[in-house]
């Protein structure tokens, strides 16, 4: 029986971080357990134990007499995470390169040279091949803690830029070239190559980043 509610827990944790992340829950927005419970189908106290999983970690935040938000995050909070990419993406990168890549990794670099360089450029689909592009750099470096953490990071990242909602094209196709860059880095195993190119793609994407989060902020 423990078995089991450990399960829904996880269960829980994963969709309710993984509707974060996605944007279906907003900074700020109140949860309700019955609610995400009838959601999910699942019971009410492994959604409750999800939830203080999620606040332990800085993604809800909960307010006595008031209820459970989703966290809203900082420009400080916004650098304090694109530190921590920078430790851990550089990392990745070299182990990835170290192994010579993966499956998940050829084929998401595939994805990204296939990409149209023109007016047709879908902005949004460039960005979710980014991101699964990132995420394959962490399968190929075979070190499953290093992931975990870094799953922890993006759902935390997309918190603080869930209020940039235009992503700009010709930067868009500038982040396409580094990734197919930092990916041909990994496949030759030049470490010190994709640990760089991480590093110049990390420091440019937070210059950006910055710039739209405060002009959104105003």
């Amino acid at each position: 029986m423990k078995q089991t509610n450990t399960k829904a827990s996880s269960t829980a944790y994963e969709a309710i971080r993984s509707m974060i992340a996605q944007g279906q829950l907003s900074p700020g927005e109140e949860l309700s357990e019955r609610s995400l419970a009838e959601s999910l189908q699942l019971g009410r106290t492994p959604v409750r134990e999800a939830i203080k999983d999620l606040c332990r970690e800085g993604v809800l935040m909960s307010v006595p007499l008031r209820g459970t938000f989703v966290q809203r995050l900082s420009v400080e909070d916004l650098k304090e995470i694109h530190e921590m990419r920078l430790a851990l993406e550089g990392m990745a990168a070299k182990l990835a390169a170290e192994k010579g890549g993966s499956p998940e990794l050829r084929a998401c670099l595939a994805e990204l040279q296939a990409l149209p360089d023109g007016p047709e450029l879908d902005t949004f689909e460039a960005q979710r091949i980014g991101w699964d592009f990132h995420k394959a750099i962490f399968q190929a470096a075979g070190n499953k803690r290093l992931a975990k953490l870094y799953a922890d990071v993006r759902v935390q990242n997309s918190l603080a830029m869930q209020r940039v909602k235009n992503y700009d094209a010709e930067r868009t196709r500038v982040v396409i070239k580094e990734h197919i860059a930092i990916g041909n880095a990994i496949l030759d195993r030049n470490q010190t190559l994709a640990h760089q190119l991480v590093w110049d793609h990390l420091q440019k994407a937070m210059e950006t980043k910055l710039r739209s989060l405060l002009a959104v902020l105003g």
